[in-house]
């Protein structure tokens, strides 16, 4: 028994060493010293260092650690998707475009698209329109019906269904040119407009 001791004590030592480089004289005078049982606080100490808990306590403590990082919630995800851009639609006449100046056509838009927003100065969206902040980043779209009688269907059909908007119409000649909504969600006034062409 006293032989078997010794060689195993020997074999923990050797490893403990190997593994933690400790020096092989403190293996042999510990062998030396303890040559019959085991001595316990020896084992203990070398079974500690080899204790693979010691190791895993820093992975336990950074997967802690990215475990509470914030994640987005569904409500955060439905407020980016559900933004709703606010838009003003411009709308001229092709038989105009195809028969004016260029500019002529665009001052007509730009006449419609002012009186728009004027008309509608206290209105919140206008205002928000119009925010210093947004002003550098508004949305227009401009499109383009056939001619007079389709600019004036367009008009009612936006008077029915409550969509504020300026009919722009041209003096002295008196005859209506173009229109423009006040800004409004693109989701409030697409639907009006989804039969139209962009204005090319």
């Amino acid at each position: 028994m006293g032989i078997q001791s010794t060689t195993w004590v020997s074999f923990c030592l050797s490893v403990s060493a190997a593994a933690f480089r400790c020096p092989c004289s403190i293996s042999q005078s510990l062998l030396t010293k303890h040559n019959s049982n085991p001595p316990t606080w020896a084992l203990n100490r070398s079974l500690s260092r080899l204790n693979p808990s010691s190791m895993s306590q820093p992975l336990s403590a950074s997967a802690s650690a990215s475990d509470s990082t914030p994640l987005a919630s569904p409500e955060d995800v439905d407020k980016t998707q559900s933004f709703d851009v606010l838009v003003q639609y411009v709308v001229l006449r092709r038989d105009l475009i195809d028969t004016w100046p260029l500019g002529s056509v665009v001052t007509q838009g730009c006449h419609a698209s002012v009186s728009a927003i004027w008309s509608n100065k206290e209105d919140p969206h206008t205002l928000e329109y119009c925010n210093p902040d947004n002003i550098d980043s508004m949305h227009k779209v401009t499109l383009e019906v056939k001619g007079e009688t389709q600019i004036l269907n367009l008009s009612e059909k936006l008077t029915a269904g409550g969509i504020a908007h300026k009919l722009w119409i041209e003096q002295p000649e008196n005859f209506p040119t173009c229109l423009a909504t006040k800004p409004y969600p693109k989701s409030v006034v697409s639907s009006y407009f989804k039969r139209l062409k962009l204005c090319k």
